[in-house]
């Protein structure tokens, strides 16, 4: 197992964990929420090394925009709230407002077949749809999960190339018979825009939303072109800080660069009708398939409740750079956190300041205190354990490292605090493992805000 390579997918393990983040929360004043989270974040900054922006708003207006640490640690160039820097998956969200636009002017349907419009489409496709492709219920492999593209020292120059990895690869399961997150499945969807549209992805993508929503510091990444004040990438290996290992970046699922600013005027658009109808806008919101209790994938967003109120969010990893936004369209609350290492607990980050926002209750991060293990004590917990019927978590110990695995997803680390009990540095949760009246390992609990989650051991 290559860690470096898998982090491309930690960002769908952190947000599967997040939203199991649930609060009572009550409001704050303006000065609260900028002390508590200035002291957060220094705290973070302090502990977890924390480098990015970070940016919350109420009602459009920002009310804390604040950036921490090296844009660029080789030429001491610090991060700014105006620096530009990956986004990671939240991509996916541009991806399907494409889509929304090209249904709504008549050139596709949600419903058509995507073999309707890809050129050499397999035929165990032709069952597929674009919906199936929105909401991860394709069944199509995701690319990040074959051997095939973890193989050190081979590059991939385009999506073409990525695509043939997994053209004639069986589906995993029926279309539509439940969720699996898959980044092919993205790939796709940006396919079927250049070809019904006319226009390359990114083209489609700067005329038709950029450009009319002001966003000017925000496009489709490529490695030759200059980009004013976007940061340089790392990942963090314990207190040392390293340049990230390439990374194919994921085009239509995963490729973009922005800024907190700019991110806030794509959330805002949401509101209205600039982009497309409201009746549209609430398709690309309406939850497709439940893969945790409470919390559902619709087109590019994931939706469930936090703090007691409708949430609505996503993370993106990959290439040296963490991302996490959340939204909480009721009470017009948004949070947005960008980093240059993809090892940053983002998401933890992202949920701690809209506690901070609600007035709910959160864990500063001088409350993670990690212990001492050794291998073999780790080394009883290695198994496998049934949260659903649909989803499992995997334990396994690398380098003396304890790494948990959803089915189908990524990887996350786990950090112990007890002999049986483990936290995450990504969000405010921690594992408990469970024993018998005799030591053996039975289960685990999954522990996070009001909400537990029991899983008995299957292997």
């Amino acid at each position: 197992m290559h860690l470096s390579t898998n982090r491309r997918n930690q960002f769908i393990a952190s947000v599967v964990l997040c939203f199991i983040f649930i609060q009572i929360a009550s409001a704050q004043t303006t000065q609260q929420i900028v002390a508590k989270s200035d002291e957060y974040m220094n705290d973070s900054v302090k502990i977890d090394n924390f480098t990015g922006a970070v940016f919350i708003a109420r009602d459009g207006q920002p009310v804390f925009s604040k950036a921490y640490g090296m844009a660029n640690y080789e030429l001491d160039v610090p991060n700014k709230p105006e620096t530009v820097f990956r986004i990671g998956s939240i991509t996916k969200q541009f991806t399907a407002m494409a889509i929304m636009m090209l249904q709504e002017r008549g050139k596709l349907s949600v419903n058509d077949s995507i073999c309707k419009h890809l050129k050499d489409c397999p035929e165990s496709w032709k069952p597929v749809t674009i919906r199936n492709l929105l909401t991860h219920t394709s069944g199509i492999v995701n690319y990040g999960a074959l051997p095939e593209f973890r193989t050190p020292g081979i590059l991939y120059d385009s999506e073409d190339s990525v695509i043939a990895l997994f053209k004639n690869k069986p589906l995993v399961f029926t279309p539509g018979e439940k969720f699996t997150y898959s980044n092919s499945g993205y790939l796709l969807l940006g396919k079927i825009i250049e070809q019904v549209s006319g226009k390359d992805y990114d083209e489609f993508l700067q005329e038709n939303i950029f450009a009319p929503l002001g966003m000017k510091n925000t496009d489709e990444d490529g490695s030759a072109r200059i980009v004013k004040n976007r940061a340089s990438g790392y990942q963090r290996q314990g207190n040392v800080i390293r340049n990230p290992p390439y990374a194919w970046v994921g085009w239509s699922a995963g490729s973009m660069f922005s800024t907190t600013e700019d991110l806030l005027l794509w959330e805002q658009a949401l509101y209205t009708e600039k982009l497309i109808k409201r009746k549209s806008i609430d398709e690309m919101f309406t939850p497709f398939k439940d893969f945790l209790p409470g919390t559902s994938y619709a087109y590019g967003w994931i939706i469930g409740k936090q703090f007691d109120r409708q949430m609505m969010t996503h993370s993106g990893h990959g290439f040296g750079f963490a991302a996490y936004i959340i939204r909480f369209p009721t009470d017009k609350v948004t949070v947005i956190v960008l980093s240059n290492d993809i090892t940053a607990p983002s998401a933890s980050v992202g949920n701690a300041l809209a506690a901070i926002a609600f007035g709910a209750s959160y864990k500063s991060p001088n409350e993670r205190k990690m212990i001492p293990a050794e291998a073999q004590t780790l080394q009883k917990y290695v198994g496998q354990y049934q949260i659903s019927p649909s989803l499992t978590i995997s334990i396994e110990v690398v380098n003396k490292r304890m790494i948990g695995r959803f089915s189908g997803l990524g990887n996350f680390e786990l950090y112990p605090k007890s002999e049986t009990a483990f936290f995450f540095k990504h969000i405010d949760g921690e594992i408990t493992f469970i024993k018998d009246a005799e030591g053996k390992v039975t289960g685990l609990k999954m522990h996070s805000g009001n909400m537990d989650i029991s899983a008995p051991k299957i292997k």
